[in-house]
C-alpha cells in the first residue's frame, strides 16, 4: 500500500474542483486575511450572536448548525477540509492516509505533541476509541453512529503514533469525513459519556483538543468560550500558528432576528448568525459587511413523503412540483445570496447534476395531472378523493431561513389549485419527533451541508436522515432501488462510480418527483468592520481560530 497520490485522492473525494462562494458587502471588515485592520491583534472578548440554543455536543450528532459551531472550534479533526479549495490536508495526521486499492483500509500517522485541554494525549489508542464510537454507535447510552461513516468496522492501534481503520465494504467518503465537525476528537473520560452527558447542563465538562474550551455555560442562553493558551496544532493552511487570537468567545442565543441585526448594526455585538434576506441592506452601511458561505451539499428542498396515502400517486406529487412556483419564492423572499435550484445539489457540491427540467411551473399542467390522479374539487375548493381532502403538513424548518413564509407563500399558491396546506408548529425538540413519524408531516423542508458525494446518502438514505420517510419505522423500505443507489454512491471506492451512483440517483429522485429543491442555501453572518479574518469551514460553520479585533 502506498501513500496517497493526488490521482487517489480525487477518487477518494479528497479534493473537489469547486470553491466555497462568499458574497460581501459593505464595511471594510472581511472575513479573509483581515489586511484592513493592519497586523492581528492579540486578545479581546467577541460576542457572536446565535438564532437558537445548542442541542447537543455529541459530534456525530451535532449537525444542527448552533452545535457545530461550537464543536467547530472546541475540537480538531484528523484531516482539515480547505473551505476556499476543499482540498484535505493534514491536522492531526501528519499527512493524508495511505488507502488500499478498494478503499477498506485507511492508515493515519499521528502528530505527537497535540492534547486534549485536560493534558492527556491525542494517541493511537484514544483515536481508535474515538472512531470505534462514532462508527458504531453505542444503544446503550442512546449515542447515534455518524451519518459520515459508512461501512465502519473496527479501528487498530497500530503503535503509539499510527491507527489503521478496517472498513466491511469499500469507503471512499472516510477521509472527507474524518475532517468534518461529525469526527471531532474527544478525550477518552468524554467519550464514555451518556447522549444525556452531552446536552444542556454539561457543556463544561466536554473535553476536545481544539483551539477553545468551554470555560462557562447558562442553559439555553449562553456560552463562554475561553482560550487555549497552549494550543499549537492548527491546519498549516492557517493564517497564523500558536493560540487563537481571541482571549474569548460569549455566544449568545438571540432568537429575534430584528434583535440580532439590531444589536451588531448597533456595535452592540460583533458577529451574528443567520441574518435574513430582508435585513442584508442594513449591512451595507459603513462599518458593517456580510458574509455568505456557501454549504456545498442537499439544497434548501421539499422532500415528498410518497409512502404517506396523500401523495403516493406520482402524478399528485409532479401536480405540487408544477403548481410551486420556486422563481417567484426566491424573488419575493430572499435575494442574490439564494440562487435558485438547478437540482437536489448545489453547483458547488461533488456529484452536482443538473435536473431542472423535471422542475417546470405550470398551473394548467398541475390541474391536469390532479384531475388525472383522482382529486375533485370540493364545494369549499379544497380537493378531495374518496372523501379525503387534500390537506398536506409541512413542517417549519427552524434552522432554515424565513421557513415559515417559505410555506406561507407555498400555501397561498396552493390554495388556487385546491391544495391545503397546513404549517406544522413547534420547537425543535417537537419537529424532530414529528419528522419521523408517519402521517405526521407529508412535505418535509430541510437541507444538509457537506463536502462529499455522501451528503446525498446522509440526507435521504432510511439509514439516515430519511427525509423521504422511505423507510418506516416497521423496518419496511418503499423504494429499494433508491436505497441501493444511495448505497452505491457511499460504497464504489472509485470517482467515476461514485459520480455515476450520485448522478443515477439524481435522475432517480426527478423521475420520480420526490423532492423539489428551492434554492441553495448559504449561512450569512452579518459583522462589524473591527471583526477581521473571520472565516467559515467548508459547510458554513464559523472559525475564530484566526479571527481577531481591531482596537
Amino acid at each position: 500500500m502506498s501513500a496517497l497520490s493526488r490521482r487517489t485522492a480525487l477518487a477518494l473525494g479528497l479534493a473537489v474542483p469547486a470553491a466555497v462562494a462568499m458574497a460581501a458587502c459593505g464595511g471594510d471588515g472581511g472575513s479573509g486575511s483581515g489586511e484592513a485592520g493592519g497586523e492581528p491583534q492579540q486578545g479581546g472578548t467577541l460576542t457572536y450572536l446565535e438564532p437558537q440554543t445548542w442541542a447537543t455536543l455529541y459530534p456525530p450528532a451535532a449537525g444542527f448548525y448552533p452545535n457545530g459551531g461550537v464543536v467547530n472550534n472546541l475540537t480538531d479533526r484528523l484531516l482539515y477540509q480547505n473551505p476556499e479549495t476543499l482540498e484535505l490536508e493534514p491536522w492531526i495526521a501528519t499527512e493524508l492516509p495511505e488507502v488500499n486499492d478498494d478503499a477498506t483500509e485507511y492508515t493515519f500517522t499521528l502528530r505527537e505533541d497535540a492534547t486534549y485541554s485536560d493534558g492527556t494525549p491525542i494517541d493511537a489508542e484514544n483515536v481508535v476509541k474515538n472512531f470505534d464510537l462514532f462508527g458504531t454507535g453505542d444503544a446503550e447510552r442512546a449515542l447515534t453512529v455518524s451519518e459520515a461513516i459508512n461501512n465502519y468496522d473496527h479501528g487498530e492501534v497500530v503503535d503509539a503514533t499510527t491507527v489503521k481503520f478496517h472498513f466491511s465494504a469499500p469507503a471512499p467518503g472516510f477521509a472527507q469525513a474524518v475532517s468534518t465537525i461529525n469526527s471531532g476528537l474527544l478525550s477518552n473520560d468524554t467519550l464514555d459519556r451518556t447522549n444525556e452527558e452531552f446536552g444542556p447542563g454539561n457543556a463544561t465538562d466536554i473535553i476536545a483538543s481544539g483551539p477553545f474550551v468551554i470555560a462557562e455555560e447558562e442553559i439555553g442562553t449562553r456560552l463562554k468560550l475561553s482560550v487555549r493558551e497552549d494550543y499549537d496544532w492548527a491546519p498549516a493552511s492557517l493564517q497564523h500558528t500558536g493560540r487563537a487570537h481571541l482571549d474569548e468567545i460569549d455566544i449568545v442565543v438571540a432568537a429575534e432576528d430584528s434583535v440580532r441585526v439590531g444589536t451588531v448594526t448597533s456595535q452592540q455585538a460583533h458577529l451574528a448568525r443567520q441574518i435574513e434576506a430582508p435585513d442584508e441592506p442594513q449591512f451595507e452601511a459603513d462599518g458593517l459587511a456580510l458574509h455568505a458561505a456557501a454549504t456545498n451539499g442537499v439544497n434548501n428542498s421539499l422532500s415528498f413523503r410518497f409512502r404517506d396515502p396523500a401523495l403516493d400517486d406520482i402524478r399528485t406529487r409532479q401536480a405540487l412540483i408544477a403548481a410551486i412556483d420556486r422563481q417567484a419564492i426566491v424573488d419575493t423572499l430572499f435575494t442574490d445570496s439564494y440562487p435558485l435550484a438547478t437540482g437536489i445539489l448545489a453547483t458547488t457540491a461533488l456529484g452536482y447534476a443538473d435536473t431542472s427540467e423535471n422542475y417546470t411551473h405550470d398551473l394548467e399542467q398541475a390541474a391536469s395531472l390532479l384531475d388525472e390522479a383522482g382529486w375533485e374539487a370540493g364545494s369549499d375548493g379544497t380537493r378531495t378523493k374518496d372523501g379525503e381532502a387534500l390537506t398536506l403538513t409541512f413542517n417549519e424548518a427552524l434552522p432554515q431561513p424565513r421557513s415559515r413564509e417559505v410555506v406561507t407563500l407555498i400555501q397561498e399558491q396552493l390554495a388556487e389549485l385546491g391544495i391545503a396546506v397546513e404549517l406544522l408548529p413547534g420547537d425543535q425538540a417537537a419537529q424532530d419527533a414529528a419528522r419521523a413519524e408517519p402521517g405526521t408531516v407529508q412535505v418535509y423542508h430541510s437541507m444538509v451541508g457537506r463536502a462529499d458525494y455522501d451528503v446525498l446518502k446522509s440526507q435521504l438514505s432510511s439509514d439516515n436522515r430519511n427525509a423521504l420517510l422511505n423507510g418506516h419505522p416497521d423496518d419496511s423500505v418503499g423504494d429499494e432501488e433508491l436505497d441501493e443507489l444511495l448505497a452505491k454512491v457511499a460504497s464504489t471506492p472509485e470517482e467515476e462510480g461514485r459520480a455515476e451512483a450520485s448522478a443515477a440517483a439524481q435522475a432517480h429522485l426527478a423521475e420520480n418527483a420526490y423532492v423539489l429543491p428551492l434554492f441553495e442555501e448559504p449561512q450569512v453572518f452579518g459583522y462589524v468592520e473591527s471583526v477581521q479574518g473571520f472565516s467559515t469551514e467548508s459547510v458554513g460553520r464559523p472559525t475564530f481560530y484566526d479571527t481577531w479585533l481591531t482596537s
